[in-house]
Order: structure tokens, then sequence, then C-alpha cells
């Protein structure tokens, strides 16, 4: 299925979207991703939603990414008697590890690492930001805190350290056996929850032994101060703008947004702009125009995908909101403007000769009116360098491997498709020629350039680039097999 558009759309699971029929009409009306969000649902729960993805998957006949979103660890606290109380500004509070029910002086927070790490001075959020606390004095059992802003505090609220790097590893026991089981079951992507540094990433890509990639979630201040760390050792990032707006002064997440989508551009590693995108859409059948606007900014700044939550999970309108995610992403990418700011912003990396290849790709599409471009990859790494060119023509991506055609789904700009081992180049662009034929990317006389590695069939081997038309006898391409 070729669309219109070169954004990628992420669309969350869910009990709205639970169903075959559903999750059939997201991927027809836009949706290139399905994320299973392991915070809700038991693991047979998740089976069931994995099992119906790979039916529409066959059925469709086209390869289909899915992203499985580890919970992290959750900072909450305790219950209260009677549920609930109302927390005055300017009264003092405390935070401790007695597990009596709290009251509207105290209440348990069950996280001991908390308290070790705290300092005086350091503020506390509750409830995703709308209640703040300044820590006055602590211990390793409690933190006596004033009220800076008040409201109702009930059981369970989730609490953010904004101020602190926790002793916390990225992945608690309930992450790790989401890991195990859906990297057995068989996902193309892996979303690490409250990364704070590097070692998080490592630890989750050493758990998943290359059986899933590993994609971090930014919305920790630690982990915009160690970012550069964390996009080396990741394969792609999210900017989830949740709790990175909660933790962090809310009106300099746009700036850190459009900074985290360069960079990883530059790095050529797919990132995904995420939350509340179309928030409105859970309950209403059109956005804000605001919401228009948020989704505009995140294609003009590059993004390889937008992503929809709770709008397609758990909303009133899911099949909706992704036609509405579509067409938002379509009209932006018909802007002229929208190749300037992509144009402007392209970072300028060759210093390999696979970069040099898919650089030389681009400006030879671009300037003799080629239709394609087509990558002959095992891996994918060739595909996600011509994605990073982010060409004005489209770009096929051709690879033996279903696994890499699925992950490369969530790249901007890339169509997949499975074809056979190629052990010559010859072999390579007939595939190519045949598969762009299918896809109704070429007709009659018309050029691709076709980049491939020899030896084939090893990761970053790109040394090849040829200019064919697809009527051409490809027997004169004998000549470069010798």
């Amino acid at each position: 299925m070729s669309r219109n558009r070169n954004v990628k759309v992420v669309a969350t699971l869910g009990p709205a979207s639970n169903s075959y029929d559903v999750i059939r009409a997201l991927k027809t009306e836009g949706a290139d991703v399905f994320r299973l969000n392991m915070s809700h649902g038991q693991h047979s729960d998740i089976a069931k939603l994995h099992a119906t993805i790979r039916k529409v998957e066959e059925d469709m006949g086209e390869p289909i990414c899915i992203l499985a979103d580890l919970q992290g660890p959750k900072l909450r606290c305790g219950v209260f008697d009677g549920d609930a109380v109302m927390l005055e500004n300017g009264q003092a509070f405390r935070f401790d590890l007695d597990e009596a029910p709290g009251d509207a002086t105290r209440v348990r927070l069950p996280h001991p690492e908390i308290f070790a790490a705290l300092k005086p001075g350091a503020t506390l959020l509750v409830n995703d930001g709308l209640l703040r606390l300044k820590v006055q004095e602590c211990s390793d059992s409690h933190a006596d805190c004033v009220v800076e802003v008040g409201g109702k505090i009930s059981n369970r609220k989730g609490v953010n350290v904004p101020d602190v790097v926790l002793p916390l590893a990225a992945l608690s026991e309930k992450d790790r056996a989401d890991l195990e089981f859906v990297c057995e079951l068989g996902v193309e992507w892996l979303a690490l929850s409250f990364v704070q540094r590097a070692a998080d990433v490592e630890e989750a890509r050493g758990l998943a032994k290359g059986r899933a990639s590993v994609l971090s979630k930014i919305e920790k201040p630690a982990a915009v101060e160690a970012f550069a760390a964390i996009l080396e050792a990741s394969d792609g990032v999210m900017v989830a703008r949740g709790d990175l707006g909660v933790e962090l002064p809310i009106q300099k997440v746009p700036a850190i947004q459009r900074q985290l989508v360069r960079d990883c551009r530059k790095a050529g590693k797919p990132v995904i702009v995420a939350t509340q995108m179309l928030e409105s859409m859970t309950a209403s059948p059109v956005p804000t125009r605001a919401e228009v606007s948020d989704v505009a900014t995140a294609i003009y700044d590059g993004a390889d995908a937008v992503m929809l939550s709770a709008e397609s999970a758990a909303g009133g309108f899911p099949v909706e909101a992704v036609r509405m995610m579509n067409a938002v992403a379509e009209e932006t990418e018909q802007d002229p403007g929208y190749r300037t700011s992509i144009e402007s912003s392209r970072a300028l990396a060759h210093s390999s000769v696979s970069e040099a290849i898919t650089s030389a790709a681009r400006e030879i599409a671009e300037t003799t009116e080629l239709k394609t471009i087509c990558c002959y990859t095992r891996s994918g790494y060739t595909a996600q360098l011509a994605a990073r060119e982010r060409p004005r023509v489209p770009i096929l991506a051709l690879t033996p491997d279903i696994e890499a055609a699925r992950r490369l789904g969530l790249v901007w700009g890339l169509s997949c498709a499975t074809v056979g081992t190629a052990m010559r180049f010859k072999s390579a662009v007939k595939a190519a020629v045949d598969a762009a034929k299918v896809m109704g990317m070429v007709e009659g006389d018309d050029r691709i350039a076709v980049t491939a590695g020899i030896p084939f069939n090893q990761t970053g081997t790109t040394n090849i680039l040829r200019v064919v038309s697809v009527s051409e006898d490809l027997a004169i391409l004998d000549e470069v097999e010798a």
C-alpha cells in the first residue's frame, strides 16, 4: 500500500481497536505502525492483538511494523484514609515509608530510592504536575515538604522527581518479563520508558539479544541532558512529550522537540513525536485547530512518525483519528514550504561509502527526474541512510528479510517489499523493477536508481549505484557482474 506522504503514522491499539475489522480499517486509513501498550492488558490480551495484526498483514499482503511500549518504573504514592485529601498552598506535607493510610499531613511513598536521592530544594510533582511540592528536609525514610501548588491528591497518584537522577533501572521486573514475552512473540521495536542514561538502553539491548530494535523514550530532563549518548546507544527515539512536559517547564518542550528531531535525522535514526497530538478526538470526531497545527509542526521538522495514543486505543473515534492524521500529513507535505523546511535542515554527513552512495542517489534522482530510489538491503541500514536524505522521490526498500521489512515500516518515506535473496546485481535490479511496477511507482520508460552492495547480504557494504530504465533489457547489466 503506497501512501501519498512520507511521514509514518503510529496507532496505539486498545479496547476501542482490538478487533480484526477495526485494525484492518486503521491500516487502510493510514496506520503504518501499531503500538502495543504494555502498561495495559495481560500477556494473553497482547498475544491476541499481535495475532490479529499478523492476520491483517497476511490478508493485505504487506509487512506491518509492531512497536511494544514497555511501562517502565512507575512512581506512585500510597492510599489515603477516605481515598483523597485537599492540599493547600503553603501547608506542610510529608512523604514517608509508613504503610498507614495517608491524611492531610502525610502519605506513604513506597520508593526508598527516591528518599536516598532527594536533597533539600528538590521538587516533587504529583498527578501529572498538577500539584507541586518543595522538599525542605529529608532523610532515607521521609521528605518534609511545603506545598507550592495545592489541589486534590488521591490514591496511587503518580509522582515525578524532575530535579534528580534517580538510582532506578529503566526496566522493572514487569518490564523484563514483558520484554522477553514480546521478543518471543515477535515485535520489531521495543520502546523503553523513562530512560535516564545510555546504560539503560544498553541493558535493554542486552536482554533483547537482537530480536527487536530498541527505541528510547525521552521524557525526563536527565535524558535530554544525556541525549547524545542515549541516541548513540539507541536504534530510534520517541519524543514523549507527556512526562517531558510535566518534568520540564512546558514552554521549553517545543524547542527541545525540534532539536531532538534534528539530532535523530542527522544520525539517520527514526524519531517519533508522541502524546496528545489529536487528544480531543478521544471524545470528538473533529480535532482542534491547535492539534492539527501541532501534528503539522512535527512533520515540518522532519519527524519519521507521529503517534496516536488514547485517540486510537480508547477513544470513540479511532478510525476517524487515523484518517485525520493521514489527511493532515498529506496536506502538510504538499505545501511547498515543507520541502524548503526539510531541505534547509538536511544534515551533510558523507563519512562512508554507503552514505556517499545514498546521497548521490538522492541528487541524481532529483536532477534527472527519476521516479524512485530502490535500495536492496539485508539489514535495512542502506534504506535508513536513503531516508535520512529526505529525497523528493519515493524510496522503495527491498529486502529478503521479512523482519527487516517490518522494522523499516517506522522509517520516513520507505515503502517496503520482501524479495528473494540476490546473489548478483542483475537480480537485485530485476527485483527492484518488478516491485516498483507492482506497487504502481513506475511504468513505460520510467527510470529508477538502484543501490546495492557487493558482496551481497552483508551489512553496510552499499557500493553500487545504477540508473536503469524499467523497460531496459537487463542483459546489459551483465557487464556489472564481470
